[in-house]
């Protein structure tokens, strides 16, 4: 079993920054993947950051040259740094984890950007 813990969220105003960070502990053996969602009210959830297969990262339009996800593998944690965030940044931010093809969700942390 896989238990992931998000931490970093809260309140802030725009053009201020956050990080977020998720935790995974548990049986994980092998090759995993760690990314973050986020879902606002009324919306879908939609990926913002990732890892790509080559190594580098790859970011949601909306998100580009603000945010930043980064990892520390062997403390399986990854993280978002988030700045300059605006009002539309306001959400609930997940990680989402996948290993041997079984998904987890965390909790999810909420961000909320005050104009």
């Amino acid at each position: 079993q896989v238990q992931l813990v998000e931490s970093g969220g809260g309140l802030v105003q725009a053009g201020g920054s956050l990080r977020l960070s998720c935790a995974a502990s548990g049986s994980i053996f092998g090759r995993y993947t760690m990314d973050w969602y986020r879902q606002a009210p009324g919306k879908q959830r939609e990926l913002v950051a990732m890892f790509t297969s080559g190594g580098g990262t790859s970011y949601a339009d909306s998100v580009k040259g603000r945010f930043t996800i980064s990892r520390e593998s062997g403390k399986n944690t990854v993280y978002l740094q988030m700045n300059s965030l605006k009002p539309e940044d306001t959400a609930t931010y997940y990680c989402h984890f996948i290993l041997r093809g079984v998904e987890r969700w965390g909790q999810g942390t909420q961000v909320t950007v005050s104009s």
